[in-house]
């Protein structure tokens, strides 16, 4: 296997939160490709939304889309990102960044596992677990 890459779901607003995580995580976002011209039952306002995007930097590749609007989404926690990070000032600032405008689940703290941890959901409703590994 050569890797495994997130596919995040949204309700139109797949831009702003590429954008956001753009933001946070610095690369470039590529292969956007919107509704429109598609043969597919979508309504007018919907056609400029995000078919396919990707978020693709040092360390990450995030692939997204909006959702048609008849696709049910359920916003949970069946999906939770995990971010591997080389510095704890490296995770505090990311875990400042993600958090703004979401919820923290767990504060950054030193674990028992001889980590420095954190869990948070972002404003889109997105769960992610910030990890740095203290030797």
């Amino acid at each position: 296997m050569k890797s495994v890459q997130p596919y995040l779901t949204f309700r139109g607003n797949c831009q702003e939160a590429l954008n956001f995580y753009q933001n946070c995580f610095g690369g470039q976002i590529k292969n956007k490709d919107t509704y429109e011209g598609k043969e597919i039952d979508i309504p007018g306002d919907y056609r400029n939304k995000l078919q396919h995007a990707e978020l693709e930097g040092k360390g990450i590749h995030i692939m997204a889309y909006d959702a048609a609007p008849d696709t049910p989404l359920t916003e949970g926690n069946q999906v939770q990102l995990s971010v591997d990070l080389e510095s704890k000032e490296e995770t505090d600032e990311l875990f400042e960044k993600l958090s703004a405008g979401g919820q923290v689940v767990t504060q950054l703290q030193e674990t028992s596992w001889n980590a420095y941890y954190g869990r948070l959901r972002d404003q889109f409703g997105v769960t992610w677990m910030l990890n740095y590994q203290m030797n």
